[in-house]
């Protein structure tokens, strides 16, 4: 306490200036020492002390809460009325007020315990301003530094505290190492008793959203629009952009010049591949560009299960579906719909299955039938009721003449006469064998002159009819 007063305030303005806190915080803070060093030898223990340090010429004034009473037994805690009154015209018995109670100096206890609180008071002053800081800059970006390597998790400076990237925060594709400068994403930050707590990561997709902030002019305008973010972080990601202003190229405006503006964003990611397609607000041409760079035949989307059946050409679909199912995996991510990659070829022949079931199940299906009519309209009913009954010899007859297996239509025609073969109608005559020749002798030749020994040749029947024929023609007549 030698020093001067100007001294005093040089060093608390050098002492604001190197913690880079405000000059008010850093008085408070003395102020707040020196009532406690001030309360543990000039006053009780339990006694409210305040002390006020005047920001322009450094005077120190301390101020105790004593109680106004009229004969005064403990100095410490207690004033006289009129004295109360010289501060506090209005003051009555019993009350309290703050008494200017300056002591001329302080022990060496009291000094170092001012020192303690002081450090004390500046350490969480700090805590609470870094709090603050970056609560405010919660989902940005900040650039840290890897100090220190740690099995579960990564220590980053991020110069006036420090920050954690945990293991399941970090790109697996990614190698770090002591002294590396990257970019992360502030996720969280807790208060705790040890400080803020601050949580980043290289994984998280809105780190690609806030470097397309940084890189491309119209995205930080307003002129483009990010609609969706798919990312698989270390390997691909998605985008879906979308013009606000007309004659604005959302996709090219990403891109830039050569793919200046994109290839800093892929640099920054250690080579991560970033597709950037066009939003569009009907979801088949949507589901159709966020399939890029295969190209889509057909898309055929179900609104209530919220699924989309898509048909690509042969020679693309493994394009489409991407190595291992990425390509399909993001744009499913991207678009919010769950698709299913059909290639032309098999979609036709699905197609021709689904047409020949139809026609099987039409085939199939029972035809719709006459309603039958009731006995009484019944045309065979008025027939059976006016046909005589037959007599036993002529039902016989006709039941004979039934067995044979005739057709119907030949039945109710005129009868046709039909052709039988002879040997049906005339009685069959026996055939009288031949004799043989013997072996090694020659049959002579007839003889003229034996015309008695000679065969005489059989005479033609004649084809006059016969009894049996005139009894047929009868029974057919």
């Amino acid at each position: 306490m030698g020093k001067t007063k100007s001294d005093f305030m040089l060093a608390l303005t050098q002492l604001a200036a190197e913690k880079n806190l405000p000059r008010e915080v850093v008085l408070e803070a003395v102020e707040a020492a020196l009532a406690s060093a001030f309360k543990k030898d000039n006053f009780a223990s339990t006694q409210n002390v305040s002390v006020k340090i005047n920001p322009n010429s450094g005077e120190i004034t301390a101020f105790a809460e004593k109680t106004v009473v009229e004969k005064v037994t403990d100095p410490r805690r207690e004033v006289a009325l009129e004295e109360a009154q010289k501060i506090k015209k209005s003051v009555n018995l019993g009350e309290t007020i703050e008494v200017e109670a300056t002591p001329m100096d302080a022990g060496r206890i009291a000094a170092q315990t001012a020192k303690q609180v002081v450090l004390q008071r500046l350490r969480e002053a700090e805590r609470e301003l870094v709090f603050e800081q970056f609560s405010d800059r919660e989902s940005e970006i900040v650039t840290g530094v890897v100090q220190r390597i740690e099995p579960r998790q990564i220590i980053l400076d991020l110069g006036r505290t420090e920050g954690m990237l945990p293991g399941q925060e970090q790109v697996r594709t990614e190698h770090y190492r002591a002294g590396q400068r990257l970019k992360v994403y502030l996720m969280e930050v807790h208060r705790t008793s040890k400080g803020p707590q601050i949580i980043v990561s290289r994984t998280h997709r809105n780190l690609l959203r806030r470097l397309l902030e940084l890189e491309v002019p119209e995205i930080h305008s307003g002129a483009v629009e990010l609609k969706a973010i798919a990312r698989e972080a270390g390997h691909r990601s998605k985008i879906a952009v979308v013009a606000t202003q007309p004659g604005v190229d959302p996709v090219g405006s990403c891109v830039g010049l050569r793919g200046i503006r994109i290839q800093n964003i892929v640099n920054e990611l250690n080579g991560e591949k970033i597709d950037i397609v066009e939003w569009h607000d009907e979801p088949t041409i949507f589901i159709a560009n966020a399939l890029s760079p295969a190209q889509v035949t057909s898309v055929e989307k179900n609104e209530e299960e919220k699924t989309a059946t898509v048909v690509v050409p042969d020679h693309q679909l493994s394009l489409a579906i991407g190595k291992e199912g990425q390509n399909a995996r993001l744009a499913a991510k991207l678009t919010g719909w769950r698709i299913d990659i059909k290639s032309a070829s098999a979609a036709e022949a699905e197609r021709a299955a689904m047409e020949e079931l139809a026609a099987e199940a039409l085939a199939k299906e029972p035809k719709v039938e006459e309603p039958l009519l009731a006995e009484s309209e019944s045309p065979v009913a008025e027939a059976e009721e006016h046909v005589e009954p037959l007599a036993t010899e002529e039902a016989e007859e006709v039941a004979a003449v039934e067995e044979v297996a005739l057709p119907e239509a030949t039945l109710a025609a005129e009868p046709v006469p039909q052709l039988r073969f002879s040997e049906d109608i005339f009685p069959v005559r026996a055939v009288q064998p031949t004799k043989k020749a013997k072996k090694g002798k020659k049959t002579t030749s007839k003889k003229k002159g034996d015309e008695d020994v000679a065969k005489p040749k059989k005479a033609r029947r004649s084809l006059e009819p016969t009894d049996e024929l005139e009894e047929y023609e009868e029974l057919l007549n």
